[in-house]
């Protein structure tokens, strides 16, 4: 598993890392901003997840196309 992070309040809500990786990362009805899936989310919180080894590099795109680099992946 990798731990992936989203610092929330810094997101721009661009779609890019839904775009790209739908299975790791959505746009939360409740404020626009990017979430972790419910599937991966630690704790229920929308800003912290774990992902299975086979969606690193899934997450790893979706982190580097984020314009406000507020995707940290930690391998």
């Amino acid at each position: 598993m990798v731990k992936v992070t989203i610092d929330r309040p810094g997101c721009i809500s661009c779609e890019s890392c839904w775009d790209l990786c739908p299975e790791v990362f959505e746009q939360d009805p409740a404020d626009d901003l990017s979430s972790i899936t419910k599937k991966y989310r630690v704790n229920d919180d929308p800003g912290q997840g774990e992902v299975p080894d086979e969606l690193i590099d899934c997450a790893i795109e979706a982190a580097d196309s984020c314009p406000v680099t507020v995707i940290i992946v930690e391998e």
